[in-house]
């Protein structure tokens, strides 16, 4: 079979089967200054702010998200009854692989904010923090993801932090992929039940 016959069947089988993704990452901007790392994401998904926020807060299953997540849950709530998480991450720059941790409290606005603080002296940064925006479009959602953090550990000097931004921007599109699939998949759930 020769390889125009194959990316036919296999685009002809995709669209069919609904395995075809809207996820687009309309801009991604990854800056770094004195150490503290910002990431911003304008994407759009097609699926339901709802199923997206649902998704976003299911930290029992949160690696599906993206494999950097070993560990994640939700601990108990704060005193005064903000929800609080804790996620360990794992991840390697060249040679150099690094686990880390962060407890954070969550602020949301259902469905249509998310946002979380990292507790420093319960994680391996220094300040962490991301926020979610969901707001509707014709045929989905725009989803506006910003995280500024600031390792307190050792990034290799040079090569560290070129190849730590360029993690972040490549995997910024896998992931909003797996989240749009996911919250697709809780659409498709309510619609059956």
């Amino acid at each position: 079979m020769n390889a125009r016959l194959r990316i036919a069947l296999l685009v002809t089988a995709g669209a069919v089967t609904g395995l075809a993704s809207s996820a687009t990452l309309r801009t991604i901007d990854v800056t770094r200054k004195h150490g503290v790392y910002s990431l911003h994401a304008d994407t759009f998904l097609a699926a339901s702010p709802e199923a997206i926020y649902q998704v976003l807060l299911d930290y029992e299953h949160f690696n599906r998200i993206s494999r950097i997540y070993k560990e994640h849950r939700y601990l108990d709530p704060a005193p005064d009854g903000t929800p609080m998480i804790y996620t360990r991450m794992e991840g390697c720059l060249l040679f150099y692989c690094k686990s880390m941790r962060r407890v954070e409290r969550m602020q949301t606005v259902e469905p249509a904010f998310i946002r979380t603080d990292a507790l420093p002296e319960q994680s391996d940064f220094k300040k962490s923090y991301s926020e979610w925006q969901l707001e509707p479009e014709p045929g989905g959602t725009r989803m506006i993801y910003t995280l500024v953090m600031e390792p307190d550990f050792f990034v290799p000097p040079v090569i560290g932090p070129w190849l730590l931004e360029r993690t972040l921007e490549t995997g910024g599109s896998r992931t909003i992929q797996r989240i749009e699939r996911l919250a697709q998949a809780v659409e498709q759930d309510a619609d059956a039940g």
